[in-house]
Parts: C-alpha cells; structure tokens; sequence
C-alpha cells in the first residue's frame, strides 16, 4: 500500500500541501496518485504569477497509463514552479514527497484532508 506522509494536508485529486512561511505552500502529488499514474513522463505546470483557484486545474500528469489533470489545492499566486520536475518528471515517482511542483502565495485553502483522513478514504498507509 503507497505511504501517505504525516503533518501534510491533502485533497481529495490527490495533491499534498506543505505549509512554508508567510502563507506559502508548497504543492505536490501523493504516492497514492503516483501509485495509481505509473511512471511519470510528462508535467505541465502552472506559470510564475498566475493566480489558482482551489478545485480547479492548473496542469497535467502525463504517464504511461493516463493523462491527469493537475488540480490546486488553494487559491492564489503562484511564486514558483520546480524545473526539476518538468526536465526530469520521474523524480515525482522516485520521492512523491520530497519533490514540490510548484509553491503558492495562499489566500484560501481548498477542501483539505489530514494525512489521517487521507490515508483512510483512499487507502494509504501513515
């Protein structure tokens, strides 16, 4: 069963949220979703200074399998993106929680579940 990392929040699309100073967070994806995705071959990310809105998506996951949609878990400016992700997408599989994809001002969560509740509506392990 994939892991779900304590002291994140996450959505229900499968995106954790990590809270950084001064109302920045950053953004990734949980190993359930990567679990679920395969190998990762491609990622499309929202642009520096664009404002997200929570629920609604900003990008994609390109895999194997299946294209995703990428959805934010807040509302907000986006401050930054990881050029990492987008030259080497399979980092995003290799450490779902220690690779960000993008780092948000946030004005307004989303719906947000603890690690726990996560863990337990999609089958995670803490």
């Amino acid at each position: 069963m994939p892991t779900v990392k304590a002291g994140l929040q996450y959505s229900d699309e499968h995106e954790w949220v990590a809270r950084e100073e001064a109302g920045t967070v950053a953004v990734g994806i949980s190993a359930i979703a990567t679990d679920a995705l395969g190998d990762i071959v491609y990622v499309e990310l929202p642009e520096v200074g664009s404002t997200v809105t929570a629920g609604e998506t900003c990008g994609e996951v390109e895999s194997t399998k299946s294209v995703s949609d990428l959805f934010s878990p807040v509302t907000g400016e986006i401050t930054e993106v990881n050029p990492a992700v987008t030259e080497d997408p399979a980092a995003i599989n290799e450490d779902p929680y220690g690779v960000w994809l993008f780092k948000v001002n946030a004005t307004e969560d989303g719906p947000l579940l603890s690690a726990e509740d996560y863990a337990a509506k999609h089958g995670g392990d803490l």
